[in-house]
């Protein structure tokens, strides 16, 4: 099913703000980008540099910024290719180029009014409202500052699926026949989830890629789990997942990380690393699906999206679920209680 909706006109906006997680580009960004992630919730220094030493399996590096990089490249050319004449910038919630830095140049380039696209295609505190945060916090620390409109959720779109549709039809021809797809995306807390539309988002985009490939058999399972045992996160863990999997006698496994949009530290280590490793223990075979990434046809929905809300034009979405407004309505999204824990990598 496609439905195709109206928007509303946003102002002339004059560039384009790519906005993501961030992640350290060297050794020693390490632990001050965790502690940038964890502020306020009393993580001592020795569990950081634990968790710091997925990075040091990658050269002390994580690959996020580089991956946003390539994005803008493209995006760049397309946007010429389109005759769209806006300039991109780039900034991060947790690591340079920090947001606030990015808004400070774009008020110094004379910038007035921008439009944001997240590198977070689903809906949940973390993955928006979080984000509008980080925007509203970095607008008021800088005189002159731009207006900044973020883009709506896009896990709907078809240049998300089918750029995944195509990557695990890849994948499975990696894989003994009947092999069972297995999507991926972050765990989060369960009272996270119980107040955004994570999970129906989520699983609404695998079933749109399972259905393209009539493949049946199918879960949507969690990873990259980052709170204490006692609270509770969406479950099961995509490793706890493939020793059932194993038990019941599947043939093979694809991975496709659905919740994801670039392959950074959760998709490299996570799965690449700990799943891949506990798959080969199980002797099941297993490949991943690649992301949507530099995809021109990604690429070409990021540009899509632009003009959706420059124009108030209409816009295409796949699936039954309610396709997410422009502006985020009141409410919506709220923060969970955050307790103390293990901070996440790249999440978002």
């Amino acid at each position: 099913m496609s439905d195709v909706i109206d928007t509303v006109a946003g102002p002339p906006y004059d560039a384009i703000l790519v906005l993501s997680f961030g992640g350290p580009e060297k050794p020693e960004d390490i632990v001050p980008f965790l502690e940038n992630v964890t502020a306020g919730r009393g993580i001592p220094r020795e569990r950081l540099e634990q968790v710091g030493a997925h990075y040091h399996l990658f050269g002390g590096r994580s690959p996020i910024n580089d991956q946003n990089r390539a994005i803008i490249e493209v995006l760049e050319t397309r946007l010429v290719d389109r005759g769209i004449d806006l300039p991109v910038y780039f900034g991060n919630r947790n690591w340079h180029p920090m947001l606030a830095d990015t808004v400070q140049q774009m008020a110094d380039d004379g910038i007035t009014s921008a439009i944001a696209f997240v590198t977070s295609a689903t809906s949940s505190y973390s993955g928006c409202r979080q984000y509008r945060e980080n925007i509203a916090a970095a607008i008021a620390a800088v005189d002159g500052a731009p207006t900044i409109d973020k883009i709506r959720q896009y896990y709907d779109h078809p240049g998300f699926i089918e750029p995944m549709i195509d990557a695990t039809r890849r994948a499975l021809e990696e894989v003994p026949e009947g092999a069972r797809l297995v999507f991926t995306a972050h765990s989060i807390p369960e009272s996270m989830a119980e107040t955004s539309d994570y999970v129906a988002q989520l699983r609404e985009a695998s079933r749109l890629i399972a259905e393209a490939l009539d493949h049946d058999d199918w879960d949507l399972v969690w990873q990259s789990r980052s709170g204490p045992p006692h609270i509770p996160w969406l479950e099961p863990d995509i490793n706890d997942h493939l020793d059932l999997l194993a038990e019941t006698g599947t043939t093979g496994v694809v991975m496709v990380p659905v919740g994801f949009i670039s392959d950074h530290m959760e998709v490299m280590y996570d799965l690449d690393t700990e799943a891949t490793a506990t798959a080969e223990r199980l002797g099941l075979p297993i490949a991943r699906a690649a992301t949507a990434s530099t995809d021109v046809r990604f690429i070409d929905m990021i540009v899509d999206l632009i003009e959706e809300r420059r124009t108030g034009g209409p816009t295409a979405a796949l699936g039954s679920l309610e396709v997410r407004p422009d502006v985020c309505r009141p409410g919506c999204c709220p923060p969970p209680r955050r307790p103390a824990g293990r901070p996440s990598p790249d999440a978002g």
